[in-house]
């Protein structure tokens, strides 16, 4: 018989009293792994009294000491770090390697939160008026929640609940039904850090569960990280009310290749940012834009591609793992189906992908398209899967102009040698996050994570030093150059009005 998956309630780990079970399946084999509850209404409403409890004494708890919890923490998530990858990797299929960089990105999150005195100080001006002196404190609000996706069952939780708990607030962790084992290892750990009572709770379901939290008076704030319909159901729930949201959803991001790139370095990157982690990733490479005669290189990117071989999360030769489902897997087929039917011309087809001892394995190979128009569903629909699509336009400005149509707006990527054409697309289009011959930018903890458009719903960029509220958005730059002409230097943040 399978094991149920336990839930931390009121410092607790305790098994549900609920009927409804969600079966948490090996994507490689089929197998199931272990059994997740719908936690019931009265798990519920004893987790969140439990952390409206504990938020009163931890509020108190002196910023230091917080600190010092994380960094315990964080201590102990690099003691275990393999064995969190190894959990990982079977519940999501992904390859070992990519299972430990999940992990990783989730620690770095982590060693932030141990910094978090520096962040919670406020500001003083003296004599505002004649007189009279000002100070402005930050303070923690309260039980906050957070509920996480399917594709980085590490890293996005601790983007979460460490920094919250570390800030003052308490949290409840509600994180995704098809890998809960991660993150239920994820707050053992916290627990032997020495994390007090309550201060976290892990609850288990799906959107029954989730509604609960959203509409629950004693919910503060909500963090999500997933799809655009779903997104947009927990930031319009939630702020309806009146709580704070920030919720990050889906993305069509673009890489824009010039002529004068370096023709190896593009396409040794656009293989992995398309296909790693099975595309299952909202800062995958979904769409390449070929600048004038940089659309030369599509046959050697397809043969390069077409070298790429899904396996099992042990086989050290597999370039990635299965998708999450069969029902993920049957979407992504039905996109390829339909991007053919549209007149799109299939230079790489992996549709029909098997690997050899993985029969019932939700298998992709690398997938390519050409021909591609805007008005096709392959171009407009996030396809979170091993597929890449190419685009050819005859100038930067017009490569800008495609990009900046898109409803999306969570991470874009330029590969050229031309300090001034970086320059240019850096301060011109209209993502959040660009990466200067840098394929996935994904910035590290101490910079915002800032997608922009349809794919963010909030008034706060979270998930590291909090960005401008309101009316500014940030824009992350990361630039990597490779010659002496460049004129834009590394790491650039700047704020758009």
């Amino acid at each position: 018989m399978s094991k149920i998956v336990l839930q931390l309630i009121d410092g607790q780990w305790r098994e549900s009293h609920s009927k409804e079970l969600i079966e948490v399946t090996d994507p490689a084999t089929q197998q199931v792994l272990a059994l997740a509850p719908k936690a019931t209404h009265e798990e519920i409403e004893m987790a969140i009294a439990s952390a409206k409890l504990a938020f009163l004494s931890w509020r108190e708890v002196p910023v230091s000491e917080r600190a010092r919890l994380m960094l315990r923490y964080q201590h102990l998530l690099k003691e275990h770090h393999d064995e969190l990858a190894e959990i990982l990797a079977q519940e999501t299929g992904k390859t070992f390697a990519d299972a430990k960089g999940d992990v990783w990105r989730g620690i770095e999150v982590v060693e932030q939160a141990a910094n978090i005195a520096s962040l919670m100080m406020g500001e003083t001006v003296e004599n505002v008026a004649r007189g009279i002196d000002t100070a402005s404190w930050i303070q923690p609000l309260g039980v906050c929640t957070g509920i996480t996706p399917f594709n980085f069952p590490a890293m996005i939780p601790l983007w979460m609940f460490p920094l919250a708990i570390a800030a003052g607030n308490t949290f409840i962790l509600k994180p995704s039904e098809q890998d809960p084992l991660t993150p239920n290892r994820l707050a053992e750990l916290f627990i032997e850090a020495g994390a007090p009572k309550g201060v976290l709770q892990v609850l288990h379901g799906g959107r029954e569960q989730v509604d609960t939290l959203l509409t629950h008076p004693d919910i503060r704030a909500i963090s999500f990280v997933g799809s655009v319909p779903v997104g947009q159901h927990i930031y319009r729930t939630g702020t309806a009310h009146l709580k704070r949201v920030q919720a990050f959803a889906g993305a069509k991001n673009h890489m824009v290749i010039m002529p004068d790139a370096n023709k190896e370095q593009v396409l040794s990157n656009l293989v992995g940012a398309s296909c790693g982690a099975a595309g299952q990733r909202c800062m995958a490479i979904s769409v390449a834009v070929f600048v004038g005669a940089s659309k030369d290189w599509i046959p050697e990117l397809q043969a390069q591609l077409a070298e790429l071989q899904p396996g099992y999360w042990n086989d050290p030769h597999a370039a990635y793992g299965p998708l999450i489902s069969q029902h993920a897997k049957q979407r992504v087929q039905r996109l390829i189906s339909e991007g053919k039917a549209e007149g799109a011309e299939c230079l790489l087809d992996g549709s029909h992908c098997t690997v050899p001892g993985y029969p019932n394995g939700n298998w992709l190979g690398p997938t390519l398209f050409r021909a591609v128009t805007t008005k096709m569903g392959l171009y407009r629909e996030e396809i979170f899967g091993p597929v890449l699509v190419c685009m050819e336009v005859d100038s930067l400005e017009e490569a800008i102009l495609l990009v900046n149509a898109s409803p999306y707006g969570n991470g874009t990527s330029i590969f050229t040698s031309s300090g001034g054409a970086a320059r240019h697309y850096q301060h011109e289009v209209e993502v959040g996050q660009v990466g200067i011959n840098v394929p996935v930018p994904v910035p590290l903890p101490f910079f915002s994570f800032t997608g922009w458009k349809g794919s963010f719903y909030g008034d706060l960029h979270a998930y590291g030093k909090q960005g401008v509220r309101f009316y500014t958005e940030t824009k992350t730059v990361t630039s990597r150059w490779f010659d002496d002409s460049a004129v834009v230097g590394p790491n650039m943040t700047i704020h758009l009005k």
